[in-house]
């Protein structure tokens, strides 16, 4: 519970820290309501909308309430999905706002001892050390294949867990080996004519859990004609520190990858997953009160693009056959790529260019899955209710696979087919995966 004296610390901040003109620019006119699904899922409450948080945001700067426990929870339900962003008349930057708030809330309230050592164990401990992550991964890789895995179903171990939780135990993705993990190529040849010198951006978890993708995406990126570098000494994008309140400390990952990259001479620098992407691409914004590295910011900002971006520039799609097996697909967009990227017409370009498949656009394909970071985790019951009606949309269209390009997106999907008890019917996949797939039976 916040104190009174934490509550006057925050409101103090808020009044020095808060941009008035950001929280002004909205007019409360309501078109970011249809598009909030915390607004929606709600019951149509005020305070769990855009427009909502803004006037509560407003009113605490101005004194007129206090930054009680009503107040943070209002904040802490929003996904951050960004939705309202596209479609608000007056471009109000909702997420720089939410971003500021919580992390004047987080270094402003005292936390629970637990709570302290979980936040120091993942924000500084884990995700900014790359060899720490592997060393994670693997853990969970000796799991799977050592047989304790096979043991705990047996003796329905998982069973003491809650629902949502033990499901996604069997839908994550099979985790690579130590060795796969620690021999990452640092550069890569374009396969035919070279047409342009690109860096990639390989994240942590992407490049641990989720390397098969990051190994297609190399190898589509080389068949475009990208020379790829892979600088070894980038690191965690900051996500989850900055959608956290932990502000600080994705700065300072923000400068080593600016570091990282600045020096390498490439044209651009490609993302896989959305959520890495988008926060990326807005380091100039993270970083614009700090005079060394605003305009180094900048720079690397104007370089960020989504693989799909990339693949549609050069003509992949026009000069690569891509072929499956009779099927029909559909998409589900990853927030932050469409809201905060702008990539969307990009990934149906080259999933609708795929021979031997039929496409099929999900009702509301751009509406949040739940996932959100970790907030399918510690917002199960709101998270579980958008999935429940994001499962309904992609069985509508009849699909037996469900894109994605996000890996929080990817482990939503999978874990809504396997609740759905749909797993030998759907799968889900990375778009680069699929693509991947579509090479090779071209």
């Amino acid at each position: 519970m916040t104190t009174l004296e934490e509550q006057a610390k925050i409101q103090e901040q808020f009044k020095a820290r808060m941009d008035e003109d950001e929280l002004l620019n909205c007019m409360r006119c309501g078109f970011c309501l249809p598009s909030c699904p915390t607004y929606i899922e709600s019951g149509f409450k005020e305070s769990h909308s855009p427009r909502g948080r803004i006037a509560l945001m407003k009113a605490v700067v101005d004194g007129m309430i206090e930054p009680d426990e009503d107040f943070e929870r209002s904040l802490d339900l929003c996904l951050g999905c960004r939705a309202c962003e596209p479609v608000c008349p007056s471009g109000v930057n909702y997420g720089h706002l939410l971003e500021a708030a919580r992390d004047i809330i987080n270094q402003n309230k005292k936390h629970t001892l637990p709570a302290r050592v979980i936040r120091k164990t993942v924000f500084e401990g884990l995700f900014p050390h790359q060899n720490r992550m592997r060393n994670i991964t693997g853990l969970l890789g000796f799991y799977q294949r050592s047989g304790l895995q096979t043991f705990a179903r047996r003796i329905n171990f998982l069973g003491l867990l809650p629902d949502h939780i033990a499901t996604m135990e069997k839908v994550l993705p099979k985790v690579p080996t130590m060795k796969e993990m620690k021999n990452r190529p640092e550069h890569l040849p374009a396969i035919g004519q070279q047409v342009h010198r690109v860096a990639f951006f390989s994240g942590c978890l992407m490049d641990t859990m989720f390397l098969k993708t990051n190994d297609s995406t190399m190898k589509l990126l080389q068949l475009a004609g990208c020379e790829i570098v892979n600088p070894p000494s980038q690191t965690c994008c900051g996500a989850l520190h900055g959608h956290s309140g932990e502000k600080e400390t994705a700065k300072e990952l923000a400068k080593r990858n600016i570091k990282a990259f600045e020096d390498l001479e490439v044209d651009f620098i490609i993302t896989n997953a959305g959520g890495c992407g988008a926060f990326l691409i807005e380091y100039d914004h993270l970083l614009k009160d700090d005079l060394e590295w605003k305009e180094r910011a900048e720079a690397f900002t104007e370089k960020i693009k989504d693989i799909s971006e990339i693949l549609v520039a050069v003509g992949f799609h026009e000069k690569v056959k891509l072929a499956l097996p009779p099927q029909v697909i559909t998409y589900q967009d990853s927030c932050h790529l469409k809201n905060v990227m702008k990539t969307e017409s990009a990934p149906r370009i080259l999933l609708q260019s795929i021979q031997g498949v039929k496409y099929k656009e999900m009702k509301d394909a751009g509406r949040c899955c739940g996932s959100a970071g970790i907030y399918n985790i510690i917002e199960s019951e709101s998270s579980m209710a958008m999935l429940d009606y994001k499962m309904a949309q992609a069985k509508a269209t009849h699909a037996t696979t469900i894109v994605t390009a996000n890996p929080g997106c990817l482990l939503q999907m999978q874990l809504g087919i396997e609740k759905e008890g749909l797993s030998t019917k759907m799968r889900g996949i990375h778009i680069v995966d699929l693509l991947w797939e579509a090479v090779k039976q071209g």
